[in-house]
């Protein structure tokens, strides 16, 4: 896996040498759980050109990536969660017509301290009563979500507001996207969101779990208990792949510009990501889509067909993309 802070930093090194390079370039920013698959195919894909076309990867989380991309400031979005009402919004407003692509499966990791010996399960409920708006400066001790647990402070950490990885797990635990307690360490890097919980016994933290399995060593993940369920299920790539990690499994996608796909090398960029996207998703530690759904994606893609599968209306949780795309005439 080639997800490491090195990684990360000779991507925004790369950034800012945009300027002085004399190719063809192709701009993407977006989420950064999507980050690894797209820079992998982006470095796969520039192979393959020869070096003659150059792609940047940002990383200013999915809603970060949508301002950008509804400015018309990228060709490409990567996004954790379909797009919001309020950037279809934007979009529409500055005429961005936009083709949206499912591109992989994650599920999102719930990780404590690896010294942790208390939780060895959660339920829904329980994330939700640690999680929820009311509980900003209330719910502080972790024997106040179970009364076995022992009286230890819990220390959170999730993603920024601008992620598209909160707005799935507030949608998905708290019943409404952007619905969370506020007194928690933020942030857009999940790197940083490793370290906490990995510095803090009585840490809690969620992510991609592409970043759980980079750092296994480090974190203990978190068994979910479903509403309908009494048995905790692991985030594994068969589990969330089949929709059995539920309600924390989810699509990820790219967005692109239908004015840039009329630009030959963005044309040639999104076929090949759509080609190759599936193997380099998994050698990056996220789940493939099925055959059958990227058989399905690339026809979307070339019918040039716009706007979004789920109406945009943003997140739906516990979906399953062959299904919305089969149904899509």
């Amino acid at each position: 896996m080639k997800r490491t802070t090195l990684s990360l930093t000779l991507s925004m090194i790369l950034l800012g040498a945009v300027a002085g390079y004399a190719g063809t370039l192709i701009k993407v920013d977006g989420s950064s759980t999507v980050f690894p698959i797209t820079e992998a195919v982006a470095e796969e894909f520039q192979k393959a050109e020869g070096g003659r076309v150059n792609v940047t990867v940002g990383i200013s989380g999915t809603g970060g990536g949508f301002k950008k991309f509804c400015a018309g400031e990228t060709d490409l979005s990567d996004a954790s969660r379909p797009i919001k009402p309020s950037e279809f919004a934007q979009c529409a407003k500055a005429a961005v017509d936009y083709i949206e692509l499912p591109v992989a499966y994650d599920g999102l990791a719930v990780v404590v301290n690896k010294a942790n010996t208390w939780v060895d399960q959660l339920t829904v409920a329980e994330l939700s009563k640690m999680w929820a708006p009311e509980a900003t400066g209330k719910v502080t001790k972790w024997n106040q979500i179970r009364a076995s647990f022992p009286d230890k402070p819990i220390v959170l950490f999730g993603p920024g507001t601008d992620s598209g990885t909160f707005d799935y797990f507030t949608e998905a635990i708290n019943g409404k996207s952007g619905a969370s307690r506020t007194d928690f360490t933020p942030s857009e890097d999940d790197n940083v969101l490793v370290q906490g919980v990995a510095s803090e016994i009585g840490g809690l933290g969620y992510f991609g779990v592409a970043y759980y399995e980079e750092n296994k060593d480090k974190l203990k993940v978190v068994p979910i208990v479903p509403e309908s369920g009494a048995k905790g299920i692991e985030p594994t790539y068969d589990n969330v792949k089949n929709a059995v990690y539920q309600p924390l499994s989810r699509p990820l996608f790219i967005y692109v510009n239908k004015t840039s796909t009329k630009k030959a090398e963005v044309k040639r960029f999104v076929e090949f990501y759509l080609k190759n996207g599936g193997k380099l998703s998994k050698e990056v530690g996220y789940i493939a889509l099925p055959d059958t759904a990227y058989d399905l994606v690339a026809k979307r893609y070339a019918k040039g067909v716009t706007g979004s599968i789920f109406g945009g209306k943003g997140a739906t949780v516990g979906v399953k993309i062959e299904d919305l795309l089969s149904r899509e005439k």
